[in-house]
């Protein structure tokens, strides 16, 4: 047997092509190949068309799930709360510590910004903002080569909070074959009805309805390149989170952490699939070279050795930097979907750092504590897009519309204000709307 070998990228912010190779290495493209793209506007126009029979068609031939109609594809609550009830012990009590942790989290989120406000001006008016909770939302739980109980509670448990009414939970079951954990975190979360389907067909029952699955507002949740390709396509038609690409960690590190700490944690990200990304940031030489030994060390211990190896030797990367100072740096260029500050003082760098979609703070703090159960939300933006994009939250289950309340007193100087600026555009409908609420009605104007 060949001995697996993972050897990242080693580069030095010194060297004279780094900026190019740094690059290169970076590029990941969302855009999924055109064959993809063809077969999913396919099957989510043929799901729109024909409904729970093309849903049961494309479950038998991609999931090898064979059933007589859609109904038979739904998990029951008793099914769900049985999978609970026949979980070992451990797993029980684990599941409810992590899913009163992601709830404790978001119910302290709702309070900081996602309640309904108001005020009154010096007229009298009242101003504000209603926030509401999205009636209905479908969340996707991936499915195949490994299953993720943790995404049932961070998608449905932030929902609940919101104080959504009624939460789709779809999860493909290959050949029939159901995940336990998974059925209990949809109990343990509240879930209000669960579908054994995936994939593209997944998302178009959820987006468009059919007989059996009910249309939602929003779809939430990570899947493959189809059900990536598939939210993209029916947003518009209902709301999404985010489109997701491979998943990465950035860890900064000054040499303090024990480095077989740091390898792992790079192992935890490499292990999702053979596209993931990790990166390791430190300006000591030498501690790069021990992390590399603790890579070659620990990585033939691992059950997912194959897949974490051509990870890191595709994509991984160890980078020399000048300074911790230039780390965080190059770390706001990359904005990473996770990113670790390995450091004796964490919080001197924090203020640093700007683009992330989780950072966790100091060497006790991995990342897959942020996975499971140390509150906040793990659906993250990914591949650069922390930039400009937030974690998966109580108000992304929520829609937010404004109140205006204009008073008597208000409308005369707002009247004005508007019938001024109306005419300037050419529309004397709307400035006469509000000039006939003036004390006393001015005479119509011919606009400009």
């Amino acid at each position: 047997m060949t001995a697996l070998i993972a050897k990242a990228l080693r580069l030095s912010t010194t060297d004279a092509d780094f900026e190019t190779t740094f690059q290169t290495r970076l590029h990941w493209s969302a855009d999924a190949d055109a064959a993809i793209e063809s077969r999913v506007a396919e099957i989510l126009a043929d799901v729109q068309r024909r409904g729970d029979p093309a849903v049961l068609e494309y479950t038998q031939r991609f999931d090898g799930l064979k059933a007589p109609d859609v109904q038979a594809l739904m998990l029951t609550q008793a099914e769900l709360k049985a999978a609970f009830d026949g979980l070992p012990a451990a797993q029980k009590d684990a599941l409810q510590a992590a899913a009163k942790r992601v709830r404790t989290y978001h119910e302290a989120q709702k309070k900081a910004s996602g309640e309904s406000w108001s005020y009154t001006d010096e007229h009298g008016t009242l101003l504000g903002q209603k926030v509401t909770p999205l009636d209905r939302v479908g969340i996707y739980v991936p499915g195949g080569k490994a299953a993720y109980p943790s995404s049932v509670l961070m998608n449905a448990i932030p929902a609940h909070v919101a104080g959504v009414e009624e939460i789709i939970m779809v999860v493909p079951t290959p050949q029939g074959v159901k995940n336990p954990l998974v059925l209990a975190a949809a109990y343990v979360a509240g879930v209000s009805r669960a579908f054994t389907i995936g994939g593209a067909q997944a998302v178009a029952a959820l987006a468009f309805g059919t007989a059996t699955v009910p249309k939602v507002d929003k779809i939430t949740g990570p899947g493959n390149a189809y059900v990536a390709s598939a939210k993209k396509r029916v947003f518009g038609t209902v709301g999404i989170d985010m489109i997701a690409g491979p998943s990465e960690i950035l860890v900064l590190a000054d040499g303090s952490t024990p480095p077989e700490w740091v390898a792992m944690d790079l192992f935890s990200q490499a292990e999702h699939d053979e596209l993931a990304q990790s990166i390791l940031l430190c300006p000591d030489a030498a501690y790069i070279d021990k992390v590399q030994a603790a890579i070659d060390r620990l990585l033939p211990t691992l059950p997912r050795a194959e897949i974490i190896a051509k990870s890191l030797n595709d994509r991984g990367a160890l980078i020399q930097t000048r300074s911790m100072e230039e780390a965080c740096h190059i770390s706001n260029r990359i904005a990473p979907e996770h990113l670790e500050v390995s450091s004796r003082n964490p919080h001197a760098w924090e203020p640093l750092l700007k683009h992330a979609g989780a950072i966790f703070l100091g060497a006790f703090t991995s990342e897959s504590l942020g996975d499971y159960c140390a509150g906040p939300n793990h659906v993250l933006p990914t591949s650069g897009t922390a930039r400009f994009s937030s974690p998966l939250g109580v108000y992304d289950f929520q829609k937010r519309s404004s109140l205006i309340e204009v008073s008597e007193k208000g409308a005369q100087s707002l009247g004005l204000i508007a019938a001024e600026l109306a005419y300037g555009e050419g529309l004397q409908a709307h400035a006469r709307a509000a000039e006939l609420r003036l004390n006393p009605v001015p005479p119509q104007r011919e606009t400009p």
